[in-house]
């Protein structure tokens, strides 16, 4: 894992867009994204149990798997948007982002691979993409029944009681 501040430099969202200024775990932490290197099925294992994660799925991003959808896909991952439940990815294999939205609103860009596991929060605007080879396997946790249900960026989504709860702890 490799956390950074976004460049914000126009051009293909795959791309690094690293600033050159790192951020430290331990920001992540206080945004309530939390960060493990899981060498292990076990170990991610422990963590779904400790979380009452029951269900469980695997995704594969790639021109190959997703065919013609697959740029529309990528796009649609990375608008900007929240979950009402926390989400949790562990990374199999390839490469890819997750933006997360800092207490200034600005990007942070969080490079995962494999054997990387990331929890965002419930109310966390976020988005995602994979990086410049295409490609990014991923196993999703989930607390019930599989769901993926984004609330794209909007004044009234920032009403939610996700995210409300969200504002309130970060």
């Amino acid at each position: 894992m490799k956390s950074y501040w976004f460049d914000n430099i126009v051009g293909d969202q795959r791309e690094d867009h690293d600033s050159g200024q790192s951020v430290d775990p331990e920001y992540l932490s206080k945004l309530g994204v939390l960060y493990r290197h899981c060498p292990s099925i076990e170990i991610v294992d422990s963590i779904a149990s400790e979380r009452s994660y029951k269900n469980r799925d695997e995704i594969i991003v790639s021109p190959e798997k997703m065919g013609p959808a697959y740029e529309d896909k990528v796009k649609m991952f990375f608008n900007e948007h929240l979950h009402e439940d926390e989400e949790i990815r562990y990374i199999l294999d390839g490469e890819g982002f997750f933006d997360v939205r800092s207490t200034e609103d600005e990007w942070v860009r969080i490079r995962l691979v494999q054997g990387d596991l990331i929890i965002l929060p419930a109310g966390i605007y976020h988005r995602f993409t994979t990086d410049n080879s295409n490609y990014i396997k991923a196993m999703r946790l989930f607390k019930d029944e599989p769901k993926w249900t984004p609330l794209n960026r909007a004044p009234e989504v920032d009403g939610v009681p996700a995210r409300q709860e969200y504002l309130s702890r970060a």
